[in-house]
């Protein structure tokens, strides 16, 4: 709102009203925004849970200090989901197609997460919302995104030309906040192509898939990508809510995870850099920076009440959104084929618990009696068994994240 409202002041040589144009001065104060608002807005939201006895319900699984969370306030994932709308239609381009996206995925998960929440608590359900609607949910969100990137028409990349023109000095300094200096580029086209990490020709096409199809091959490739969304934005959130098991964890991984999402959207969305490291130029995805700002922003100023010991913990309001912000973004930057790398936490979780579960049905047909692979799962509660403290467990669980984040940055070079 704000974007527009100094837009047309700058018309009149408002001072000031021209910094709004500019992505980088805008996600500096969209971090700002929501920073305020998790911070200082989110302690009253803590205490209004807190009267109204909004609390999580603690199985005892035999975990150390686990009871001594009974009672901790929970669904404060409302206040991460406050803490990114707000700021978000404050400072960034709300009519651009990407962050419409984001918004609607935003709100989207945070409503099912909320709505598994409140059955928990107020219907007094433990399982909450049924696995099946949760998954209906993922895929009617993984359609409708996939469906829009491939029928809107704003949705397009530009290839490299081979005459290209020299870029100077001062372009380079330049931020790129409109759709100038694009002669390196060809025109707007539709696309399937995707980036693939550590390879020379870093773009992968799922047109490569249908081959076979011919004259088909283009319109069913978009099939393709439509059903690969579906699954990244199914598993990422699924595995960012069993992330959400340890003060903190899920939260500062997001975090990580969102800042390097909030580079490669940059230097994907900026024509000169895009040129610069000869990666995949995607038209209007730098207002996604400033998304990804609020995300950030919200993260870490959750993470400051829900750090150990909690204060409050995110629930599943929190939890699924932030898993399916994090696929949906990868997916616009056509970066999803990073996210085994990226994230990688996410992915360990997930995978430890499809390891247990098939393990021990496998060894209970075979031998009678199940066995296991881990102690528990998901794997930080195979640490917590092992006498890990808590805070060791998510610092180290982090560091793991920061070294992921590092060697998903660095594939931009290394190919």
């Amino acid at each position: 709102m704000l974007y527009y409202l100094f837009a047309y002041l700058d018309q009149f040589d408002f001072p000031g009203a021209g910094m709004f144009q500019y992505i980088s001065f805008r996600s500096a104060m969209t971090v700002i925004t929501s920073l305020i608002i998790s911070m200082i807005f989110g302690k009253r939201v803590i205490n209004f849970l807190r009267k109204q006895q909004i609390r999580e319900e603690i199985r005892d699984l035999g975990l150390e200090g686990q009871m001594n969370k009974k009672g901790t306030p929970t669904m404060g994932g409302i206040i991460i989901l406050g803490s990114i709308i707000i700021p978000t239609l404050l400072f960034a381009d709300i009519l651009n197609i990407y962050v419409i996206l984001m918004l609607v995925t935003t709100v989207w998960l945070g409503f099912i997460g909320f709505l598994d929440d409140f059955i928990k608590i107020f219907k007094k359900n433990k399982e909450g919302l049924a696995g099946k609607f949760k998954i209906i949910g993922q895929i009617g969100l993984g359609l409708i995104v996939g469906l829009t990137l491939f029928l809107n028409n704003d949705v397009v990349v530009r290839e490299k030309n081979i005459e290209s023109t020299s870029i100077t000095t001062e372009q380079i300094i330049k931020e790129n906040t409109t759709e100038k200096n694009t002669q390196q580029f060809s025109h707007n086209i539709k696309s399937t192509k995707t980036t693939i990490p550590f390879f020379k020709n870093n773009e992968f096409d799922y047109e490569y898939l249908v081959k076979f199809l011919g004259k088909h091959s283009q319109k069913a490739a978009w099939l393709v990508f439509v059903i690969v969304v579906i699954l990244i934005v199914t598993a990422v959130s699924n595995g960012a809510n069993l992330t959400d098991g340890l003060d903190g964890l899920a939260t500062g991984t997001s975090a990580i995870i969102g800042a390097t999402l909030g580079i490669l959207a940059y230097v994907g969305g900026n024509v000169i850099y895009a040129d610069y490291l000869n990666i995949m130029y995607i038209p209007y995805t730098g207002e996604l920076v400033v998304f990804m700002s609020a995300f950030i922003g919200a993260t870490i100023g959750f993470l400051w009440y829900n750090s150990y010991p909690a204060q409050v913990f995110m629930g599943d309001t929190g939890s699924l959104a932030l898993g399916g912000i994090i696929a949906v973004f990868a997916i616009i930057i056509r970066k999803e084929l990073l996210i085994p790398i990226l994230c990688g936490i996410f992915l360990m979780e997930n995978l430890s618990v499809v390891m247990q579960v098939g393990y021990f049905k496998y060894t209970k047909r075979k031998f009678g009696a199940g066995r296991r692979i881990f102690k528990m799962s998901p794997l930080h509660h195979h640490y917590q068994m092992k006498g890990y403290p808590e805070p060791k467990i998510v610092m180290r669980f982090m560091i793991i994240g920061i070294i992921l984040a590092v060697i998903t940055i660095v594939t931009l070079k290394i190919r």
